[in-house]
């Protein structure tokens, strides 16, 4: 469902509620359901759960504080210590803010869906009424717990544990949740977060309050997003986001952004000498890993965007067996080893092969979850789709299924257009042996592109052998008896190429013959210098591939910026982050501009445009050509089986 608008939080309507949000904090009341007074009887951890079904629900009992809670703890951690101690706080005000922030969400839901008006006249309501104010109350209070936990994990997830699977294994669950009223609900959810805290197992440090805040929360959202398809009258939830002002924090329908988002995948070590070939990749990957590094946290920005050396969505394409999944890994292996050295949090996050779902709406909803973690700018985020013909697969082909076609749309909404959030500091790569295969408006969110072609030359054949034999030769010193070449030391040219130029040999005119004819045409009436050349040949190539667009050009534009930023990070800056890394924004941007400048001086520009162009409008018709050459075959194929057929069956006659 689309989000179509946005309305703002704003901070003075904050302020006026925070007096209701820390009277809660100071007391609640809530009486325990039977179910979980009982809960204690198939209970997975008997002391914990035995501990909350014996915790006083107030049958007129004293009130629950988590205020006096959190006052009680700092005595028990730290006896000497006179201030709060910073977790502590932290937590307690993140609560404070959330719950705030939860009311003034009620507040909005009871005005946008009608509930004000019906809480007015509750007395004259008939049955019906009766039925809507109830439902409605129930959805109310849903949101506003979904939108207070939601609150709280935004603001303690960074400072949270990064593994916090110690305290997800003590923690036992929510007993229950209440959607009756949003005081009944807010009561009943402080009351068990309350009962935990107190609890001498759960908290043994002021860090573990921060963990089990995290924990109960999530639980609590989770809770949530498990009763959210049998609650009423959601509409005005769906569309529309609620954004705070001044922050990065929005609330955008039952969306949770941190879902599943803090996992990193595991993946097999591999370096880039360890890969034959592929010269044109190896680069591209390097220069990704370079450019992603260069993030800055603190403006949320990186400074490559701006000079506009940054892809968000690339793609390696290459016949089979040339090393696609080693290539995918040595590029974690090289981001997550800068990542350790500079303490940087690193995301591999691949997507599943089990995206697509056979239930309607299925695969959109699984293609969000995976898409959501990438709007996170907490982190480096490095997501290969491999194999991408397989979930991105031309729309309009025959028997796509429709689980392809919501993938697609997803991934086309959060790649551009009103959801896409790019802050520098993710970059998914499509990797694929067929990318004639891929849907059109993939292709053109792709900004950067190479070949991924495995051993090319008689070296690289050499090096591919070397690797395998070198095991038998470390065993078994003279086991293999065999000569080696003279003058090549081996793996010498498996090294990381200085920039692109090295790479290219560009051939100074289009290979494709459709492109070299119009490439001509254009030449005899304008040098390859004026800008009217390029503007005529886009549109005679647009005569022979209608499908090629403006965006066709803004990728060939980004090529062009790409390899003006085709330069080293100085070495150094890698031993010593503290030269350019740990810089701020600003700082970091005036040295790459530096470097830039210093780059550009070997460059002639009207020349690189040239190359890229022919570069760009080959891969366009390699790709065109592909898929129709495909399509010939299957119909050549058809033909002759059928023509066979016809013989064989004359024959039986």
């Amino acid at each position: 469902m689309e989000h179509n608008s946005t309305f703002p939080i704003k901070q003075n309507e904050l302020d006026m509620l925070r007096d209701e949000a820390t009277s809660y904090i100071k007391s609640i009341q809530w009486e325990q359901g039977q179910r979980a007074k009982n809960k204690d009887k198939d209970a997975k951890d008997e002391s914990i759960l035995l501990y909350l079904s014996r915790a006083k629900g107030n049958g007129g009992a004293e009130a629950t504080s988590v205020s006096k809670t959190i006052l009680e703890l700092k005595k028990r951690l730290l006896p000497e210590s006179i201030a709060i101690p910073i977790h502590l706080n932290q937590t307690l005000y993140a609560v404070q803010e959330g719950i705030t922030l939860g009311i003034w969400i009620k507040d909005s839901y009871y005005d946008a869906s009608g509930l004000s008006g019906l809480t007015e006249n509750k007395s004259a309501l008939d049955n019906s009424g009766k039925r809507e104010y109830e439902s409605k109350m129930q959805t109310a209070t849903a949101f506003m717990l979904f939108s207070t936990a939601y609150k709280v994990l935004h603001d303690l997830r960074t400072i949270a544990s990064d593994d916090l699977s110690v305290m997800k294994n003590k923690f036992a669950g929510i007993p229950e949740v209440s959607l009756m009223s949003p005081l009944k609900g807010i009561s009943c959810a402080l009351f068990y977060y309350d009962k935990y805290l107190g609890h001498p197992e759960i908290v043994t440090s002021d860090k573990d309050v921060v963990d089990f805040t995290v924990v109960y929360f999530e639980a609590l959202i989770a809770e949530i997003q498990m009763r959210k398809s049998s609650l009423e009258y959601t509409e005005t939830i769906l569309d529309r986001t609620y954004k705070l002002e001044n922050s990065e924090f929005a609330v955008s329908g039952w969306d949770n952004v941190f879902q599943g988002a803090a996992k990193s995948v595991e993946f097999n070590k591999i370096q880039f000498e360890q890969i034959v070939g592929n010269r044109d990749a190896k680069h591209f990957a390097r220069r990704l890993t370079e450019r992603m590094l260069s993030y800055d946290f603190t403006a949320k920005k990186n400074p490559f965007q701006e000079l506009g050396g940054f892809m968000p969505v690339f793609m390696g394409y290459g016949i089979p067996g040339t090393g696609k999944s080693m290539l995918i890994a040595a590029i974690a292996t090289r981001l997550k080893e800068h990542c350790d050295h500079l303490d940087i949090p690193f995301l591999f996050h691949p997507m599943p092969d089990t995206l697509i779902s056979t239930f309607q709406g299925g695969s959109a909803e699984k293609m969000v979850d995976w898409m959501k973690p990438l709007q996170d700018p907490s982190k480096l985020i490095f997501a290969p789709i491999d194999d991408a013909e397989n979930n991105l697969q031309e729309r309009t082909a025959q028997g796509v299924s429709a689980g392809v076609k919501e993938v697609i749309g997803v991934f086309l909404r959060y790649t551009e257009g009103a959801y896409a959030v790019n802050y520098g500091n993710s970059s998914i790569g499509l990797f694929t042996n067929l990318p004639e295969m891929l849907d059109k408006a993939v292709i053109s969110r792709v900004q950067g592109r190479f070949k991924i072609d495995g051993a090319r030359t008689e070296h690289d054949f050499l090096d591919q052998d070397h690797l395998w034999w070198r095991k038998l030769d470390d065993t078994m010193p003279d086991f293999v008896n065999m000569q080696g070449p003279e003058n090549y030391s081996y793996l010498q040219d498996q090294g990381l190429a200085k920039n692109m130029g090295e790479i290219l040999n560009v051939s100074d005119k289009p290979t494709e013959e459709r492109v070299l004819k119009v490439y001509d045409k254009i030449e005899s009436n304008f040098k390859t210098n004026q800008h009217l050349f390029y503007a005529n040949l886009y549109k005679e190539i647009q005569n022979i591939f209608p499908f090629f667009s403006s965006r066709d050009v803004r990728n060939i534009q980004s090529a062009v910026s790409l390899r003006l930023t085709d330069f080293d990070l100085e070495e150094d800056w890698f031993e010593n982050p503290d030269k350019y890394f740990k810089k701020d924004y600003d700082t970091k941007f005036n040295m790459l501009q530096e470097l830039m400048r210093a780059n550009m001086k070997g460059l002639d520009f009207s020349e690189i445009r040239r190359q890229e162009v022919v570069r760009y409008l080959d891969n366009v018709a390699t790709i065109a050509d592909t898929d129709f050459k495909r399509k010939v075959d299957a119909r050549v194929n058809q033909l002759k089986i059928e023509t066979e057929a016809r013989d064989q069956f004359g024959n039986n006659k």
